[in-house]
């Protein structure tokens, strides 16, 4: 079972949110890092340090296996 860490995480939400940047009044942030950001607050809340990639929603899951592939 492959896992991501919280620091991947955040790193993969910054990438992506450097790539397309907030937008409208309400500062909506790009599908990826909203997508990324869901699981990333569940880890803060429970203290969690990684989680498995499988649990992960389609979205989420196709943003950080790009930003693996982009930062290796």
């Amino acid at each position: 079972m492959l896992f991501v860490t919280i620091q991947e995480l955040e790193a993969a939400i910054n990438y992506w949110r450097s790539q397309s940047p907030s937008e409208g009044d309400e500062l909506r942030i790009c599908p990826e890092a909203s997508a990324l950001a869901k699981p990333y607050a569940l880890m803060i809340v429970q203290g969690a340090q990684r989680v498995p990639v499988d649990v992960l929603d389609e979205l989420a899951r196709s943003a950080i296996q790009q930003f693996q592939k982009i930062s290796q």
